[in-house]
């Protein structure tokens, strides 16, 4: 085999197992074929934990054996083909990148278990983390990208929300504690049960098994829950507020060029032919004019050397309006 056609060969191989291809029919197959594997593999290692299924723990053993060693195969596929993935790097270097990124370690646990770990169930249940790989699209229309977006860019708020939070339940679980602890020193003993009880009536409405019999103890534990509500809506609403911010900048993700007239906006996603473009390239390129660029919260003037990169949104207008 020549040198050409094994190159060949290998970008066959990576545009096939990676992720989302829809376009490309033997690389959908192939989704659908890792997703009924990993299914198959999860369903065996639930059957395999029930005592009246034991007579067919040899058959659930082969059937583990055939979906794992398919694991294995598309695992060593992947580390083969990783200089494609990363093609800035030395073949050495693209190999050693996917073995610490995330799908390498994820793609590494589903494996292991079988040969070292096998008593650890809870690694084999790292595989369902597989099959929320297969669901992305492309970096702006997956849903689950948009939820990571919104965690990451209102990181500050939900951390700030959080303090609150923990706070709220510092306080509510040393006062239970005080209030309690003479009338219940049994159910009441420490602080830390204080925290399980404030954790279970801020964030939920209580379990039953902790709960006050002092009227200061009842007390408190009204105002807690009603501090609970608050406290649970303010992350909620910011959370909220960030998928309102996403949708509304996915509605101009799709703008088609010739169609601007006047100022628009245009989210650059991962399959935009901006990205990667410098300002004057664009310019040229889509006869527009780019005003403005909005990078995370900061706002860009363009000048003719700044290099477009995905997430942009660019703020750009028609030539034949601005000349």
């Amino acid at each position: 085999m020549s040198d050409k056609t094994r190159k060949s060969a290998k970008k066959r191989i990576f545009d096939i197992i990676q992720i989302g291809n829809r376009n490309d029919l033997p690389s959908l197959l192939f989704d659908y074929f890792i997703v009924a594997v990993i299914l198959l593999n999860i369903t065996i290692v639930f059957l395999g934990t029930f005592d009246e299924l034991s007579d067919y723990s040899t058959l659930f053993r082969a059937v583990e054996t055939v979906t794992v060693g398919v694991f294995c195969i598309e695992y060593i596929l992947r580390i083969w083909t990783a200089d494609l993935l990363y093609p800035k790097k030395s073949p050495m270097g693209a190999r050693l990148r996917f073995l610490r990124s995330f799908d390498g370690i994820v793609d590494l646990l589903t494996i292991l278990p079988f040969f070292f770990l096998s008593g650890f169930i809870v690694f084999r249940m790292l595989r369902v983390v597989r099959i929320l790989h297969l669901f992305r699209v492309n970096a702006h229309y997956d849903s689950f990208h948009v939820i990571t977006t919104v965690l990451v860019e209102k990181k500050n708020q939900i951390i700030s929300s959080v303090f609150i939070i923990i706070v709220l339940m510092l306080a509510s679980s040393l006062g239970i504690y005080s209030a309690e602890h003479d009338a219940q020193p049994g159910v009441f003993k420490n602080a830390f049960s204080g925290i399980w009880w404030s954790v279970s009536t801020l964030l939920t409405v209580g379990y039953g098994d902790i709960y006050p019999v002092t009227a200061i103890g009842k007390i408190m534990a009204i105002l807690s829950a009603f501090l609970g509500v608050g406290a649970v809506a303010v992350p909620t609403g910011i959370i909220s507020a960030g998928f309102v911010e996403q949708y509304t900048k996915k509605q101009y993700s799709d703008v088609r060029f010739s169609d601007i007239d006047e100022v628009g906006e245009v989210l650059v996603d991962r399959e935009s032919t901006f990205r990667g473009l410098t300002v004057v390239e664009a310019d040229e390129r889509f006869n527009v004019r780019i005003l403005v660029i909005l990078r995370g919260e900061l706002t860009v003037m363009p000048v003719d050397d700044l290099r477009i990169k995905q997430n942009d949104i660019l703020i750009v207008r028609s030539d034949k309006i601005v000349k």
